[in-house]
Order: structure tokens, then C-alpha cells, then sequence
């Protein structure tokens, strides 16, 4: 709230203004409570911070602070307790006016500190912990702590200086591992206090002692414990020492067993850990489940208190999610439950349920159905579960719950309303006593006056000579005066009062109480007084027409915001709270308060379904509270519709079917359900399409015999929910497929014989899903499954891979339909597992033929084939067998030839000949051994013809030995300063380079090449082609006559030679042609064409080439004559 003191305010001048406010705090007792704010204002504000209750003067409790650098003003409240808990507000004031804002802090009060209560048995005198110190246990705790769970633990101590605690815990850790140094060899793997069965939890650590001898010590809450060193004993501490493990049990557990538990040696922590025991016990136990082999088994129960953990153990070994076990909780936390996914015998025994230090059991029985010799198909049923008694149970407990929660609501507000009240008395009290005293205070000064306006008077009197009798009415009169000007007189006249009396009855009316009329009132007549206190007080209030309309529901859609908002009048200071579903609300990043001169605002954001609930808004002073109710709706899409599945009809022409409908609708009601089915052993679902909003399908377009499996989703205005998937049903009675054909071999090797078959005349009514193929050895009686259960094959084929080279086995085939799989074929005829006889072939798709290998390294070269039986391998260089300094490697499917250390001798053409009883195949590779080249020799440079340079240099001393080797030349000018090259793969010794620029300096380098790469360049000396005497133009070389057929192209050329560079102009009876785009004309170095594409008969005629420059001017001429018929392309 802002307050201006003027209407304008001079020019840069501004009120106080908060840019941060202070945020409302619920700390944790004995803990450090801050509030901070920024402000802004011209001239700069003065910040002062009241309670609303009692004075913050005493500086050990309450500090104000200012830092400078960030412009933050705090206030500070060491180890709160009970006593702060008050509104407290933060004015910015200056000259031109003020600024407010309130906050509340609320302290939760814990147990006892357990050095506090050592202190006080040893009688000794409790030490207070300076400002903002974090408690003993809690920096052991932190020391012991994984970084994860840093946070965690100071959201739960209260810890608001994240950054300064993680400076000095590490700190601390150097100086706590200096200290464990001194007894410690190495400490690892700190597991933290869990249940580990029933009735005991246990933390574990790996530690290795410098002396065997040192003493372990265990604390719980500071005070030592004593332990056995037996894990029967009868002391419920123990610990057993495995090896370099040291594990601590916790035995006999009961709720005072919470507590921080420390290890110490010789006086030096090494470890802490914080056992939590959580106020809960079962409502409803596990019970004893019965599964059939291949079904699920499910363990439910149901909890008194939420919670979002339970330990599932099995023999003392607890359990965790994975393929075989499935732990889940409802969304209250109320109902765990534990599936056994695929029960077989050995998951059979006593499952347990550990919920903080309360446990249940019960068996789980896996029965072993007769199967009349089939095998065991996974079941997509299960056993167990609560069912509706359990969901009843929870809903109770639930309801139970919200219940207790109410009743300790309505106990701290009865018990917040009595202690308001005793402070409200005692306040009025100290006023009545008060008022008591300035009234006698009061009454002693007009008796004051009177007696002296008397003595005053009877002087007057008797100085004027009047008589004794005289001069006492006159003393009289003057007292009466005097106590009527003492007291206040009320009249008709008086503002805001209206006097009337109707006979003997008087009346004073106070049209518009405000403080001012408050005070006591008397009223005399006739000698007769009475007297009455009005006391005037102020307590919130709302508008009826607001109230109404903030009680109207405000409904919106998923993940937006949600804004509420309400006007209220009383006397400050006010304490406003907001709470949803009876439970206080405090800003978050999704909850922001806002609170201004008379009105407040909620501001909800990101609003998720559960969010839907009662807002309540309460405005309280010292006079009273008020509280306004309204309700936030938040649609979202529905959840998914709830099974089990209920069958009423499963018939050969029918399924019906029917389910629970959505938990939660999202707030709309259900318009349609969306259907999908598919059909058990296929991939593909098919739509059903939207049925009305009644949670009941009949299926009449089903198979005799197929299983079905459906798909179920709700749809409302909001959205389509996520889907149900149904259990397995089938329309009719099993009816299993006949026997298929003996299976033929298509083909044996050694590690895979393929097989093929006929499907069976009798499907069992519906078509067939797939088959199971077993094979057996000859001279076995068993027969062994080829393919996996959950797996059958789809084709009438199949690669038996699982066989062993050189035995001899059979084969029989069952085809599988929906009812399952029938008897199985005819035995096949025996088949051997060994390779038939094949040519040698290579199987590599791109072999390379050519291979660069640098001097020095290694040569490899791998080549895979194939080849029944295995063949001979033959490696030959140069036709020749390679020496016994080449490795070679011979494996199942490919060959492979190394070169150790090659050198130049190395180089040649190495083939591999793979030969066995049905043929042979070779194949060859030219292996180049060869180095980075040497640079050539000296350079020479001379220029025979004007505008070129002829390079020349001595060969490289591997030119003889290197076939490959060519050169590259480069060439630098004095214009560009940059080397470019200028030619490339050169085999000779020589080079002309052209377009040699006179006056300028020229470089070339001439470089080695190979396969390998470039050697160093030799370089050659600077050239300097010198600027030559200038000359008129000359043509060094004519134009001649051309005669080219009708329609061909035409180039005639000429050389000219002057210096300085004459213009070139061409000319065709005499009319220039260097601006015609139909003649293309080029002046090279001199050399002066014109090319003519198609010529015709108007390009016949005398050209003309005209050279000239200032020294003089040259021409040459020649005719075009064009010759032959018209082409047909140009008819």
C-alpha cells in the first residue's frame, strides 16, 4: 500500500515504492528467520519494520541491517520460537509520502535438541548458538549426505543460505577428512538407515582402521547407545563386521527408535543418517494368494497414512520393479500393491509388507495344473487382489483421514480463538485500568481547580467586604464553573450525536460510530447519574454483492491460470490467509498472493486437474475475522476407464462386455466411448468406433473360437482419456488344429538345416497362427522345442540353426490356432548336419586390387570365401611363394596376409589361390611399397620465346626406383606474392610456363609426387623479366583465306606482336565487328581469332584486323568465300 502526502509532487521527486517485497515465512523452530525487501524513492526512504503484536526494540532478537553494494534492507530474528509468530510489516517513508508491506511468519515447533538436553542433565548452562547457525546434527547429516540430497535436507531443516552451507560443508569435509585421516585408511560405499525386514533396519559402511583396535563408538540423538557385536544377542543395537563391511541393526523397532543415529571412532565421525518413522500402520493386510502356474499373482493393502514408498522383501531380500515384479501405488498412497508377473514354482514362499516400522505376510501358492502332456502357455489372468472390499477400505480410510485432518483444523483454530480471546481480555483489562487511572488522574485535577477557583474567589469576596455567607456561595458558584469547564459537555449541537427524549425517556444516537465517539458517556438529571463505556470496534468485513460474486465457481481448462480476487474494509493491521481445500497456501512459482489497501488477490497458474477445490479466502485483526468461499473447477481430459473386465456373454456369435466408467471425468461428463479390437495373434487393431456414454459394448461380428482383447477410451468436451486395454476373451469352446505334413528337408550344412511343410486339412474352424517345430537326435526319446513358446513361426519354413555338425536328427511340426496348438506331424527322415560339396568362391562384393602401403608400416590385406569341403590356400608373389617374412592367417571363411615392416622390395603382385576337391578360384592385388619422395634437384630457368619461361631441374633420386613419381610446379609473381600451381602430373624433367608479364619478378618451386604424397620443393632463383624498348605493331604471324561450307563454323587467327600492347579492332567490309554479338573475338598474349558458329552467306567478305598503338598501326586482311548447298537444319 503506497500513501501520497501531496497531489503533485515536484519534478523527479517519487513516493517509496517496494521493487522487492518481503515473502511470507513458515520456518522451522530455532531456526533463522529473514525477511528482506528492496525499495526505491526520491529523496531516499527510510525503512523501519513493527509487529502487529509487541515491540522488536530488544537487538538480541530482532536485527535490522542494510547492505549497501545490493540496496536490501533485512530483518533478522535469531533462533525463532513461538513468541515472534506475528503479522509484521516493513514502512518505506520520506517527505513525500509511504509505503507498506505485510508479511507473517509462522514457526513450527519440533521435539527437544538433544545438546540442549544433555546440557540440562549435566546441569550445566545451555550455550546459544550464534546468528544463523545450522544445528550440530543437521552439518553431520550434510557431511554424510549424498550431493542429491542436499536440498532435500535443507527444505527440511529450514536451511535458507544454500550457497553459504555448501562453502562451509566443504570446508568442513577437508577438516573432517584430516580428522578421520588419523584413524581411517579409506571409507566407502555409506549406505543410509533403511528397513531391511519385519522388525529391523540396518546402515552399512565400508571402512578399513589404521589400528584394529580403535574403539567404535554409536550415538542416536547425541547420546552414546551401547551395541553387541552379535546379531542374536539380546541389546537391540548391533553391529557385525563382514570382512571390511560394518553393518548397524536396529532390532525390536518401535517409534521412539527415530532419530539421528552417528558412528564415531575414537571420538571422530564417520558416518550420520537420519531415521525417519513415519505414523502409519494397515488398515487392510496382504492375504494369502493361490496363482496357477503361468497366471499373475497380485498382493494388495491398504495403509491408514499416505505413503509414496513401501518395502516389498521375499525371503529378507527386498524387492524392486523389474520383468518379474511390478510395484504400484494408488494415487492417495493409500493402496500398494505387489504382481508377481509369470508365477512359477520358485517364486512360491512369504511375501512381506514393511510400512514404516509396521509389517504383514502372507503366502504366495503357485499350483502346477495338469496339462495332459502339453506345455504351459502364459496366462493373462492373475489372482489375489483386494477387489471392492479394498477400495471400499481405502475409500473409508481416506475419508477417515480428511476426517481427523478437519478435527485438528477446527482444534487449532478453537485453540488459536481462545488464545486470541485470553489476549483480547487481557488487552481490555489493561485498557479499563488504564482508563481507571486517567479518570481519578482526571478527577484529582478538577478537584484541583475547584479548590483553587474557591480559595480565589473567597479572597475576592472578602476583599470586597461582603459577608462570610457571601462569600461562600460565591466560592461555590466558582466550583461548579470550574468542574463544568473540566468535563466535556455533549449537546444537540454536537456532530454526528442526535439528543431527544420522549417524556421521561432519553435518547443519544450516534449516527456513524467511528474511534472518535469512543470513550465513556454519562448522563445526569436531577442529582441521578448512570454511566456507559462505547468502545468501537472495526473488524474485517465484506460486501454482500462482492461476496456473491466471488462465491460464484470459477472454471477453467488444463495448465491455465486462475485469478481470484476480493475487496474488504476494517481496521489495519490485517492478517489475510488463503487456503484451498482447508489448507493454507503460501507463494510458490505457481501461487502468487498479493495484498494492497483493502483487497487481495490469488493468482493460480499451470493449474492441473487435482488443483479442482474449495478457495477460501480469511481476513483477520484484532477485532474479528471474515472469510469469503468459492471454488476453482479445472477441466482436463477423463481418466481412463477402470477394469476388470466383466464377460457377460462370451458366446460362439457374441461377446458382451461391460466396465467401470473414469474415476475422474476431468469435470464434463462422458459423451462417447471409443472402442478399438484386435484380434489375439495378429498386429493390427481395428476401430470400433464411439459408442454412447454407457459403459456396455455387444461384439456380434466375432469368430467361433478367436480371442479378442479391446481397447477402451473415454471422451468428453475436454479431450479422449488414455486407454484401458482389456484381458483376452474368447467366443466359444477350444477347438485345436489337425496334424501337418512330415517336414522335408530343403537343404543341410553343418550348422543349419532348413525344412519345409504343408499346413494341416483340419484348422479347428478358424485359420491357423502359426507353428512349433521339435527336433530329435537319433537314438533319443526326447524331443526338444526349436522355436520359443511365445514365438511360433509364421511361415511354412524354417532355418533349424540350433544343431550340431556332424549329428544326425528328425524333425516333427504342430500347427498353433486360437484354441492353441494341436498334435504334432509325422517324424521327418533322418538328416545329417554337414555341409554339401561347393566350388571355392570369394563373398567380398568390392574387393580392392590396388594398395599403397608407406615404407616402414605394416601391409594387411584380408579376403573372405566360401568353399565345401575346406579348401587348400596358396599364396604366391610374382608367381612365386612368398617369403617366410610374410605372416600368413587362414581362418573358417577367410584368409588373411600381413607385411611386417614393408619395405620397396615388398612391391609386387600377390595372388591367393583357394583350391579344394570341386575346383579353384584365385584372385590377385598389387601391393605398392613406397615412401615420401625426395625433392628434385637445382632448378634452371631460361626464356626462348618472348612471354614464357622454360623450367628445367635435375630428377628426384627416386625417379629411378618409383615408376609413379611425377612432378608439380608452382610459380609466384611479384604482383600477387601468393603461390598458385601452374602444372601437374609432369614425367619428364622440363616445363614452358606462358603468359610471362615483363617487369615483373618471378619464383617457381618444383615438387616430388607419389602415392604417398608431395617431398619438399626445390626452388628456384628470382627471374626478372625486363621491360623491352617499345616498338610499332607488326603481325608475326597472317590471316589466311577460308572457304567453310554453308552452316559450319568458322575460326580464323592472327599474331601480333607490339609493345607498348597495341588495340585490336576486326572489321568485315570495312564495319566493325568488336561490338557484334554474333562473332565471338579473343586477344590472347597476342594471338587475335574470331570464331564464327554457323556461317551463312552474309558473314562472305573481306575481313580486316587493324593493330593499333601510339607508335604506329598495322593491318592484315583476307577473305571468307563460303562454299556448298544449304543445310537441311537451316531450311
Amino acid at each position: 500500500m503506497i500513501t501520497q502526502y501531496f497531489e503533485e509532487l515536484p519534478e523527479g521527486m517519487t513516493t517509496p515504492d517496494f521493487t522487492r517485497k518481503p515473502i511470507a515465512l513458515t520456518i522451522q523452530e530455532g531456526k533463522l528467520a529473514i525477511f528482506k525487501a528492496k525499495v526505491i524513492g526520491n529523496p531516499a526512504p527510510t525503512v523501519t519494520w513493527h509487529r502487529a503484536q509487541g515491540e522488536i526494540n530488544d537487538p538480541q532478537k530482532f536485527q535490522n541491517k542494510y547492505d549497501p553494494t545490493t540496496n536490501e534492507y533485512t530483518l533478522e530474528i535469531p533462533k525463532v520460537s513461538g513468541d515472534e509468530v506475528d503479522t509484521y510489516k516493513c514502512y518505506a517513508s520520506n517527505e513525500y509520502g509511504k509505503a507498506v508491506c505485510t508479511v507473517v511468519l509462522n514457526v513450527i515447533e519440533v521435539g527437544f535438541k538433544k545438546d540442549k538436553e544433555m546440557q540440562k542433565a549435566d546441569g550445566s548452562k545451555i550455550i546459544e548458538k550464534k546468528e544463523g547457525d545450522i544445528d550440530d546434527s543437521v552439518w553431520e547429516l550434510l557431511l554424510s549426505a549424498e550431493k542429491k540430497d542436499y536440498e532435500r535436507i535443507c527444505i527440511e531443516y529450514g536451511i535458507t543460505d544454500y550457497r553459504g552451507m555448501l562453502k562451509k560443508l566443504v570446508e568442513m569435509k577437508k577438516e573432517r577428512e584430516e580428522e578421520q585421516a588419523e584413524f581411517i585408511q579409506y571409507l566407502h560405499n555409506l549406505k543410509p538407515i533403511e528397513m531391511k525386514s519385519e522388525d529391523a533396519a540396518t546402515f552399512e559402511l565400508e571402512m578399513e582402521l589404521k589400528d584394529p583396535n580403535s574403539r567404535i563408538f554409536l550415538y542416536k540423538d547425541g547420546v552414546m547407545i551401547p551395541y553387541s557385536k552379535d546379531v542374536e544377542g539380546e541389546l537391540k543395537h548391533c553391529l557385525k563386521q563382514v570382512g571390511k563391511k560394518y553393518i548397524f541393526t536396529v532390532k525390536n523397532l518401535n517409534p521412539e527408535d527415530a532419530g539421528i543415529y552417528q558412528v564415531d571412532v575414537e571420538g571422530v565421525n564417520i558416518f550420520s543418517t537420519d531415521f525417519k518413522v513415519p505414523p502409519v500402520d494397515f488398515a487392510l493386510k496382504i492375504k494369502e494368494v493361490t496363482a496357477q502356474e503361468r497366471e499373475d499373482a497380485i498382493f494388495e493393502c491398504v495403509l491408514t497414512q499416505p505413503i509414496s514408498k513401501m518395502v516389498w522383501p521375499l525371503k529378507n531380500t527386498p524387492l524392486f520393479n523389474n520383468e518379474k515384479y511390478e510395484i504400484t501405488c494408488s494415487e492417495d498412497k493409500l493402496i500398494h500393491c505387489l504382481r508377481i508377473i509369470d508365477c512359477m514354482p520358485l517364486v512360491a514362499g512369504i511375501y512381506a509388507a514393511i510400512a514404516g516400522i509396521r509389517s504383514c505376510s502372507a503366502w504366495l501358492i503357485v499350483e502346477d495344473p495338469a496339462t495332459k502332456g502339453k506345455k504351459k502357455a502364459r496366462k493373462t489372468t492373475q489372482a489375489g487382489g483386494g477387489g471392492d472390499d479394498l477400495l471400499k477400505v481405502a475409500a473409508e480410510q481416506a475419508e477417515r483421514n480428511k476426517k481427523e485432518i478437519a478435527e485438528a483444523l477446527e482444534a487449532a483454530k478453537n485453540l488459536r480463538a481462545e488464545r486470541e480471546a485470553a489476549e483480547a481480555e487481557a488487552k481490555a483489562r489493561a485498557a479499563a485500568e488504564a482508563e481507571a487511572e486517567a479518570a481519578k488522574a482526571a478527577a484529582a485535577a478538577v478537584a484541583a481547580t475547584a479548590a483553587k477557583a474557591a480559595q480565589d474567589a473567597l479572597a475576592a469576596a472578602k476583599a470586597k467586604g461582603k459577608s462570610e455567607a457571601e462569600a461562600k456561595a460565591t466560592a461555590e458558584a466558582a466550583v461548579q464553573a470550574a468542574a463544568a469547564k473540566a468535563k466535556s459537555s455533549i449537546t444537540a449541537s454536537t456532530e454526528g450525536i442526535t439528543i431527544s427524549n420522549e417524556g421521561a425517556v432519553h435518547k443519544l444516537k450516534i449516527a456513524k460510530v467511528t474511534e472518535e465517539f469512543a470513550g465513556k458517556y454519562k448522563f445526569e438529571a436531577d442529582g441521578r447519574k448512570t454511566e456507559c463505556v462505547v468502545a468501537v470496534e472495526d473488524p474485517p468485513r465484506f460486501d454482500d454483492k462482492e461476496i456473491e460474486a466471488f462465491a460464484k465457481p470459477i472454471v477453467i481448462k488444463h495448465n491455465q491460470k486462475a485469478s481470484f480476487k476480493i475487496p474488504f474494509i476494517g481496521r489495519e493491521p490485517f492478517k489475510v490467509q488463503w487456503y484451498k481445500d482447508g489448507e493454507e497456501l503460501t507463494p510458490d512459482s505457481h501461487c502468487k498472493i498479493e495484498i494492497s489497501e483493502g483487497e487481495s488477490r490469488l493468482l493460480l497458474t499451470k493449474l492441473q486437474r487435482k488443483d479442482t477445490g474449495e478457495i477460501k479466502i480469511k481476513v483477520k485483526n484484532e477485532f474479528g475475522a471474515a472469510e469469503a468461499i468459492s471454488n476453482l473447477v479445472v477441466l482436463d481430459k477423463p481418466t481412463p476407464p477402470v477394469g476388470p473386465l466383466e464377460i457377460i456373454e462370451a458366446s460362439a456369435n457374441c461377446i458382451e462386455i461391460k466396465w467401470r466408467p473414469p474415476k475422474d471425468n476431468g469435470g464434463c461428463p462422458i459423451k462417447h466411448y471409443i472402442l478399438e479390437r484386435n484380434q489375439i495373434g495378429r498386429n493390427t487393431w481395428k476401430k470400433i468406433g464411439q459408442i454412447p456414454g454407457e459403459a456396455h459394448y455387444r461384439d456380434s461380428d466375432v469368430d467361433h473360437g478367436r480371442r479378442y482383447c479391446y481397447r477402451i477410451r473415454a471422451e468428453t468436451d475436454e479431450g479422449i482419456s488414455e486407454q484401458m486395454e482389456t484381458e483376452d476373451v474368447q467366443a466359444g469352446t477350444k477347438a485345436y488344429p489337425g496334424q501337418p505334413s512330415a517336414p522335408k528337408v530343403a537343404s543341410a550344412f553343418k550348422d543349419c538345416i532348413n525344412l519345409t511343410w504343408s499346413p494341416p486339412t483340419n484348422t479347428g474352424g478358424t485359420s491357423i497362427l502359426g507353428y512349433n517345430l521339435e527336433k530329435r537326435k537319433k537314438g533319443s526319446n526326447l524331443w526338444g522345442q526349436v522355436n520359443p513358446t511365445d514365438q511360433p513361426i509364421q511361415a511354412k519354413k524354417y532355418a533349424v540353426k540350433d544343431v550340431v555338425e556332424g549329428m544326425e536328427y528328425e524333425f516333427r511340426v504342430s500347427a498353433i490356432n486360437i484354441s492353441g496348438a494341436g498334435e504334432p506331424s509325422n517324424p521327418s527322415e533322418f538328416v545329417f548336419a554337414r555341409d554339401p560339396k561347393m566350388r571355392p568362391r570369394f563373398t567380398d562384393s568390392n574387393i580392392k586390387s590396388f594398395m599403397v602401403v608407406r615404407a616402414g608400416n605394416s601391409a594387411r590385406f584380408n579376403i573372405n570365401f566360401e568353399a565345401s569341403p575346406w579348401p587348400d590356400v596358396i599364396w604366391l608373389k610374382d608367381a612365386i611363394p612368398v617369403s617366410k617374412r610374410v605372416t600368413i592367417s587362414n581362418a573358417e571363411g577367410g584368409s588373411q596376409i600381413l607385411i611386417p615392416s614393408a619395405d620397396r622390395s615388398d612391391t609386387g603382385i600377390y595372388t591367393i589361390i583357394v583350391k579344394n576337391v570341386v575346383g579353384q578360384e584365385t584372385f590377385s592385388i598389387e601391393i605398392r611399397v613406397t615412401d615420401e619422395p625426395k625433392p628434385p634437384g637445382p632448378i634452371e630457368l631460361d626464356e626462348n620465346v618472348p612471354g614464357t619461361v622454360t623450367v628445367s631441374w635435375e630428377p628426384s633420386p627416386d625417379e629411378k626406383r618409383d615408376d609413379r613419381l611425377h612432378y608439380m610446379v608452382t610459380k609466384r609473381d611479384s604482383s600477387k606474392r601468393s603461390w598458385h600451381t601452374v602444372a601437374d602430373r609432369i614425367f619428364n624433367n622440363r616445363f614452358t610456363a606462358c603468359n610471362i608479364m615483363p617487369g615483373r619478378e618471378y619464383q617457381f618451386r618444383v615438387y616430388s609426387k607419389n602415392d604417398i604424397g608431395l617431398s619438399a620443393p626445390s626452388e628456384s632463383p628470382k627471374w626478372l623479366i625486363t621491360c623491352k624498348k617499345g616498338f610499332p605493331p607488326r603481325f608475326m604471324v597472317p590471316l589466311k583465306i577460308h572457304t567453310p561450307p554453308q552452316g559450319y563454323e568458322c575460326y580464323m587467327s592472327c599474331a601480333v606482336r607490339g609493345n607498348p600492347t597495341p588495340h585490336i579492332t576486326w572489321y568485315l567490309n570495312n564495319v566493325s565487328l568488336n561490338t557484334d554479338t554474333n562473332y565471338y573475338i579473343t586477344n590472347t598474349c597476342g594471338v587475335c581469332s574470331i570464331l564464327i558458329l554457323r556461317v551463312g552467306a552474309k558473314d562472305m567478305g573481306e575481313y580486316k584486323v587493324i593493330a593499333e598503338s601510339s607508335l604506329g598501326r598495322a593491318e592484315c586482311t583476307t577473305n571468307l568465300t563460303v562454299r556448298g548447298k544449304v543445310l537441311h537444319g537451316e531450311m
